[in-house]
């Protein structure tokens, strides 16, 4: 039977069936009849469970899009379907869409012979975990928290209140999230000298260059830079907006691309983890030079600057109070045991 001779509550399920908040625009641009239902009273229902499908639970990403100074973090809210706050759904959602791909690069990366993808439990996991800790980021990582306030009662026991709607098992999930952003930043965002290193290293392995790590150094004597600059050009195989980074000039030392050694890196690493994962995607694909990721920290404000990130040190602030240990659940991460891939999730249909 012609899809146009079916009724309407069938047509209706249909539409409540697609797997995507395009494929159900694309569907209704298929002809007139579809169209006009799509466009009726039932556009609202039909994008909302596209949506869920694709880029669910929903729930959490209306907590987190619907937050404001207005009402503590903790508080649950609810919010009736609309276009505007079907969008904000939807922006929200790609963005974890995006780290679904990430993951498994990031989880498995030294394990790498046993990386695989994500199944589809595993990856509305994921964006569950993703939503609740930005929330928690947009909700206490601002202007309206800086370093001095961080460790008062009322600011801790106000972070802690929105830790305590997660059980524990979620608190893991959120910790295995939040390592993922950490590893992100750290070697793609804001890569340390021993990062720096390795890379120029690993392109051109016959070359004895010594970078040189000083931040504040900018331009390499004239001599040494026209050869340098000349064997590293003469030498790259294929074209990457990376190499530019990696590549000794006239005007450029890799070395300067460092964030530091093990200390200082570690610090800067934990300011950064203030940012949204919004924000820490933009900058893996936009902030390819350190110049650029520094211009955009700064653009934040001077309060963003020593003063890291809360959320781990919450977490361990309501574990304790369950009677759990924090290194315990970090264990239980690092093992599959607890997260968003579980070891014995691994021979299960993607």
């Amino acid at each position: 039977m012609h899809m146009e001779r079916l009724a309407t509550e069938t047509i209706i399920q249909v539409f409540l069936s697609v797997p995507t908040v395009a494929a159900a625009v694309n569907l209704s641009s298929t002809c007139r009849r579809l169209r006009h239902i799509f466009t009726s009273s039932k556009r609202l229902l039909i994008l909302g469970q596209a949506a869920e499908t694709e880029y669910g639970p929903l729930d959490d990403i209306v907590q987190l899009v619907t937050h404001n100074a207005s009402q503590p973090a903790h508080i649950h809210r609810h919010a009736p379907l609309s276009l505007a706050l079907i969008r904000s759904l939807v922006k929200a959602g790609q963005v974890a869409v995006k780290y679904e791909e990430i993951y498994p690069f990031k989880k498995w990366k030294s394990d790498f012979e046993n990386r695989r993808t994500l199944t589809v439990d595993e990856r509305l996991t994921l964006r569950k975990a993703l939503y609740r800790l930005w929330l928690f980021t947009r909700a206490f990582h601002n202007a309206d928290h800086h370093r001095l306030l961080r460790a008062s009662a009322s600011a801790v026991y106000e972070r802690a209140a929105l830790l305590h709607n997660f059980s524990t098992l979620e608190l893991a999930e959120m910790l295995d999230v939040h390592n993922i952003l950490r590893d992100t930043i750290s070697r793609n965002i804001c890569p340390s000298n021993h990062v720096i290193r390795a890379r120029v290293h690993k392109r051109f392995p016959d070359c004895d260059h010594q970078l040189l790590f000083n931040p504040h150094f900018q331009f390499l004597p004239s001599a040494p830079s026209l050869f340098i600059s000349d064997y590293y050009h003469s030498n790259i195989n294929a074209a990457s907006r990376f190499h530019d980074k990696y590549t000794p000039t006239r005007t450029h030392e890799p070395g300067a691309e460092g964030w530091g050694d093990d200390i200082t890196h570690y610090y800067v690493v934990e300011d950064m983890l203030k940012l949204d994962p919004e924000q820490i995607l933009w900058l893996k694909n936009n902030a390819t030079f350190k110049a650029q990721v520094d211009g955009y920290v700064r653009s934040m404000g001077d309060w963003f600057e020593n003063n890291g990130e809360t959320f781990v040190q919450t977490m361990q602030f309501v574990l304790q109070q369950r009677g759990e240990d924090l290194q315990d659940i970090k264990i239980a991460i690092e093992n599959g045991e607890m997260g968003v891939a579980l070891a014995a999730r691994k021979d299960s249909v993607v």
